[in-house]
């Protein structure tokens, strides 16, 4: 799997979820028959009282690749289709996510939110920006291998700059933006960055200190910025490229308001707080 260049959290979930049906059979997965296989996916949907389906589809993903692997189709174990859910993301408004910024007490919080708002950022970005990837002169965020194994410049707004700064000095950061356990969830060893666990968490105390009732979770702020972003004005393929996507369908589920002009790229903090600022004087 690695030498596929599947990442660690793939070969780790993947690898868990064959070792699983491995264990439960006393077999490898290719020793098993087709109704062993069903048997065990409907014991695994089956196991509790709101089965999780991101578990069952995992176990399925890992079967597949167990079959890619061997040159085997997925008739083989007869695989089920799994549907995509056709769901629109949870998107805050403007004013949801100045309450947000504003309910943060700790300044590590408010820079945290800023960067997952401000840039965009997925949570495997944003716990592993370092120091280097900031660029205050020419205002951009360089993302370093993200999703896909893909870098990507990002703009920087003022208003996070400027908060940045303050930051920095105060918590003498000298390498990792946001230092935290020196183990990722997946046991891999990040340098001492901030767990996924503990943004997760940040993001969701935040949120309802700030009496916002939607499911907020890191990704929420991702959904944000990309739908503000089109709400001000920015074109679809420009907004593909910060995001980061590699189909621009993928980028398309934002379309709420697109103008066909295209806009110079520019972060959504700047019109924030033109527009909310002066509400809170």
């Amino acid at each position: 799997m690695s030498v596929d260049g599947k990442s660690k959290s793939t070969v780790s979930g993947y690898g868990h979820h064959i070792a699983a049906i491995s264990l439960h059979y006393g077999r490898i997965p290719l020793e098993l028959t087709s109704e062993e296989v069903r048997d065990y996916l409907y014991e695994v949907q089956k196991r509790s009282k709101t089965p999780s389906r991101s578990y069952f589809v995992h176990t399925v993903c890992g079967l597949r690749y167990v079959l890619k692997s061997e040159g085997l189709p997925c008739e083989y174990f007869q695989l089920p289709v799994i549907k995509k859910e056709k769901k629109l993301p949870t998107v805050l408004s403007k004013e949801e996510v100045w309450r947000m910024l504003r309910a943060a007490k700790e300044l590590r919080h408010r820079m945290l939110l800023g960067m997952l708002y401000g840039c965009g950022l997925r949570c495997a970005e944003v716990r592993v920006v370092r120091l280097r990837d900031l660029d205050f002169d020419r205002k951009r965020l360089h993302v370093v291998q993200g999703k896909g194994k893909k870098d990507r410049y990002l703009p920087l707004s003022d208003h996070l700059i400027r908060g940045l700064r303050v930051y920095i000095k105060a918590e003498h950061i000298d390498d990792r933006l946001f230092k935290g356990q020196t183990l990722s969830r997946e046991g891999e060893d990040c340098g001492g960055c901030y767990s996924q666990r503990s943004i997760q968490t940040t993001v969701k105390q935040v949120a309802k200190q700030a009496g916002i009732l939607k499911n907020v979770h890191t990704h929420t702020l991702r959904h944000s910025y990309a739908t503000h972003l089109l709400e001000d004005g920015l074109d679809i393929v420009t907004l593909k490229g910060l995001m980061g996507h590699s189909n621009l369908r993928t980028t398309l589920k934002y379309l709420h308001v697109a103008r066909s002009n295209p806009h110079r790229a520019f972060s959504p903090l700047d019109t924030l707080f033109a527009r909310c600022a002066k509400k809170s004087k």
